[in-house]
């Protein structure tokens, strides 16, 4: 099993950045999908940006491509989202979710079954 947490989340002005955190507990190896995901007032749950393997394979939603960038720290042990050039339309709840997996199959469509607690992020 994996633990998730996220933080990095608050207000921020139009045009501006704001850099997501999520600690990863009882991780072991390195077979993780993991992805970031947010929800907005009134809408369905999205997927932002997933990851496999330090990087080996990335994938984004359409709508943050070149504003947002997903990592991984030191020893996997830690999930970030840089979020650049931020617009009102970015504003909700963003979640960091991992499932195992032995593929760089990772996707934000993929089925995620480890979440965070999720952490705010409002631009204005």
């Amino acid at each position: 099993q994996v633990q998730l947490v996220e933080s990095g989340g608050g207000s921020v002005q139009v045009g501006g950045s704001l850099n997501l955190s999520c600690t990863v507990s009882k991780y072991a190896y390195s077979y993780y999908c993991f992805g970031w995901f947010r929800q907005g007032p009134g809408k369905e749950r999205e997927g932002v940006a997933a990851i496999y393997g330090g990087g080996s394979f990335t994938d984004y939603a359409d709508s943050v491509k070149g504003r947002f960038t997903i990592s991984q720290g030191s020893a996997k042990k830690t999930l970030y989202l840089q979020m650049n050039s931020l617009k009102p339309e970015d504003t909700g709840m963003y979640y960091c979710a991992a499932h195992y997996s032995i593929s760089s199959r990772c996707t934000i469509s993929n089925n995620f079954d480890r979440w965070g607690q999720g952490t705010q992020v409002t631009v204005s």
